[in-house]
């Protein structure tokens, strides 16, 4: 009975332990040149469909 209870409570360890490293991970990652976090930028917004030059005719995406 002491080894299963062994296992069970050194796998609820190893649960909580991946926790508690990821919640650091998913704050805010943006930080400056100082080190200090700091508000991310947006991110850019992606065009979908075809590109199209100033007067309207499709052209090559970059």
């Amino acid at each position: 009975m002491t080894s299963a209870f062994r296992k069970l409570t050194s796998a609820l360890l190893g649960l909580a332990l991946l926790a508690g490293s990821a919640a650091p991970a998913l704050a805010a990652p943006c930080k400056d040149a100082k080190g200090k976090f700091v508000k991310c930028p947006p991110k850019p917004v992606v065009k979908k469909g075809p590109c199209k030059d100033a007067k309207g005719r499709f052209t090559k995406c970059r």
